[in-house]
């Protein structure tokens, strides 16, 4: 298979797009935060980053949904820090205390190609919504060093519009998350003023780029969107209205993991309501009301409950 950017670096658009995309951060407005600072000179804004992409870590990853794992991994790189403040986070020494290194865009490249070596089915962008200039910048260089395989953009569902329009024809696969659908909990838990809003708009644009997750013979994904949706304890999460919105302005056919391995983290036990495990009922509520709204494609993972 030939992944979608492979045509836009032959004909330079490729190119352009990153150029475009680095002149975002003269005065960023890469994200929806908007910080307007000037990370080309240095400046990190609220993802806590600058010029230079941080990477955490990165191989092969077998832990993801099946259709993105095959026999080799998924090929992940995980980028530090992240524009989402959640107080839950379960991987906060990443997004929030940013552990890592800074990588110029000859070493994000080399990275990528090394993770197609070792056999991965694809290149798994994780936390990838501040640093898209970088990544753009670096996969012009890993093209001509002969990456081919699909690019996986695996974010926390909040995404700006115009940034994901520079992605239209690069990204393969698209796997946000959907949060929230109550704008005063995403505003106490992750510290984002409006996530739902933009949250929605941006899904719908990465399904109008790549439409419904495609899944080959061999049981490997290729293209599409893939949704993942954190149950929280209490319903915090929204739950219901996330599906509704799914199935009604989005896809009834879209590809959903439905998440059940929330646990108390970071600073969780700061607030009651975080301070517990999910239950079952609440993850096999959370199901119910997928199924409800004709949400039937749920990815098959290790649940710890194994209703599905």
């Amino acid at each position: 298979m030939t992944a979608s950017y492979t045509p836009l670096h032959k004909s330079g658009e490729l190119k352009t797009r990153a150029d475009k995309a680095s002149a975002l951060l003269k005065s960023c407005t890469v994200c929806p935060r908007l910080c307007k600072v000037n990370r080309l000179s240095g400046e990190p804004g609220k993802c806590c980053t600058g010029r230079r992409a941080v990477i955490s870590s990165y191989g092969p990853h077998f832990g993801e949904e099946a259709p993105l794992v095959g026999t080799g991994g998924s090929g992940t790189i995980f980028f530090s820090y992240c524009n989402l403040k959640c107080i839950y986070c379960q991987n906060y020494t990443i997004s929030q205390s940013g552990q890592g290194n800074e990588a110029s865009a000859e070493k994000l490249a080399t990275i990528m190609v090394y993770l197609q070596a070792k056999g991965c089915s694809n290149i798994n962008l994780v936390s990838p919504t501040h640093v898209v200039p970088q990544i753009l910048e670096a996969l012009v260089k890993a093209v001509e060093k002969g990456l081919s395989v699909p690019l996986v953009y695996n974010s926390g569902g909040y995404d700006s519009v115009e940034t994901l329009r520079l992605l239209d024809g690069v990204v393969d696969i698209y796997m946000p998350d959907m949060k929230y659908s109550d704008e005063e909990t995403a505003r106490r838990l992750s510290g984002i003023d409006d996530y739902p809003q933009t949250n929605r708009e941006a899904v719908k644009e990465m399904h109008r780029q790549v439409g419904d997750l495609v899944i080959g013979d061999d049981g490997i994904a290729t293209r599409g969107l893939l949704v993942r949706h954190l149950v929280l304890p209490g319903g915090l999460a929204g739950t219901e209205e996330v599906m509704r919105f799914i199935s009604e302005n989005v896809s009834a056919n879209t590809y959903l993991n439905v998440m059940d391995q929330y646990r108390p983290e970071y600073r969780a036990y700061d607030n009651p309501e975080l301070s517990r495990h999910l239950n079952m009922q609440e993850w096999s509520d959370a199901i119910g009301l997928a199924q409800k709204y004709g949400l039937n494609r749920l990815a098959h993972t290790a649940s710890r409950f194994r209703l599905i």
